[in-house]
């Protein structure tokens, strides 16, 4: 099976220069990944070694069965955030199967690191585990480069004063009553993307038409009503709708069960079969379940009033 590299899903192919490759899962790209990244590119603008970033598709914990965490960042938008730091790093994303999760560490480091990815020095983190049974670890890595002629990197994640930056501390931060510290680990807001399906039409009846959400993968945030920034995906990259309010919950004085909604401000658009990408800015408060549709119509019109306020949108009308 070919290696996919993304965002064109085209074949890798390393040059004869050689490379000098990031191995990891990126989860989030977040402030810690991308230092690691600019460390990367530092040894690349260095050393002529075109820069690389291995990662793999599906989860190896999908594939070998173990439990898999909820992502915070879809491959696809993965790719897009690693080309924001540099548009010179190639992202190749490995089919994970079994076949490759029972090579040993030679063979993974002799096949797809100097073969196909032409390493020359490889980077990854301290605990750092490969090939059948996860035998190998970075002395071996170390060791294997010395055979096959590259240099071995281990890193160590930046932090500050609540810990190192990582990918489960952004998922720990999405269950706290505020999004801050998540949006500070991420170095961004936290994002959630779908396709705009049909929904029941409750919220049109209250006069607030929303774009329902289906097909959500990543990680959800404790439920809630938040102000949010909202993109169209399309094929030449993310194209900004505006500013609006989103539900993430149960809706339950609906009684309609889950769904990520989102109502855009000012947009009278069909977006039904398009792709939506939700930038959750802040947390604007809980689900409740209101007494009457009327409270509840009531308390949409001041959560649209602060999501103006937050977005420092004018009032229209």
């Amino acid at each position: 099976m070919p290696i996919s590299l993304f965002p064109n899903a085209q074949v890798f192919e390393a040059p004869e220069s050689g490379t000098v490759v990031v191995i990891g899962n990126f989860d989030g790209v977040h402030v810690g990944h991308v230092a690691v990244l600019r460390r990367a590119l530092e040894i690349s603008e260095a050393s002529g070694l075109a820069p690389v970033v291995l990662t793999f598709n599906p989860h190896p914990a999908e594939v070998l069965g173990h439990k898999k965490l909820p992502q915070l960042t879809t491959l696809e938008y993965k790719a897009e955030l690693i080309a924001r730091v540099s548009g010179a790093i190639s992202i190749v994303a490995e089919p994970f199967t079994l076949e490759l999760a029972a090579k040993s560490p030679g063979e993974f480091a002799r096949e797809l690191l100097v073969q196909k990815l032409g390493a020359r020095h490889v980077m990854v983190g301290e605990n750092f585990a490969f090939g059948k049974q996860r035998s190998g670890n970075f002395k071996i890595l170390r060791a294997l480069g010395d055979e096959l002629g590259f240099s071995a990197e281990a890193l160590t994640l930046i932090g500050d004063a609540n810990g190192p930056y990582s990918s489960s501390r952004v998922r720990q931060a999405l269950d706290l009553p505020s999004l801050t510290e998540a949006t500070v680990v991420l170095g961004r807001p936290h994002a959630l993307s779908g396709l705009v399906v049909h929904g029941q039409g409750r919220a049109r009846t209250l006069g607030f038409p929303t774009a329902n959400l289906a097909e959500v993968s990543e990680a959800l945030p404790r439920y809630g009503v938040f102000a949010v920034l909202v993109d169209q995906i399309t094929p030449t990259g993310p194209k900004r709708l505006g500013g609006g309010v989103a539900n993430i919950g149960e809706r339950p004085t609906l009684g309609a069960g889950f769904s990520v909604e989102a109502h855009i401000l000012d947009l009278h658009q069909d977006l039904y079969g398009e792709r939506l990408r939700l930038h959750l800015l802040e947390r604007l408060r809980d689900e409740y379940k209101f007494a009457s549709f009327d409270e509840l119509k009531a308390q949409i019109e001041r959560d649209l009033a602060t999501g103006r306020e937050l977005l420092a949108l004018p009032r229209q009308g």
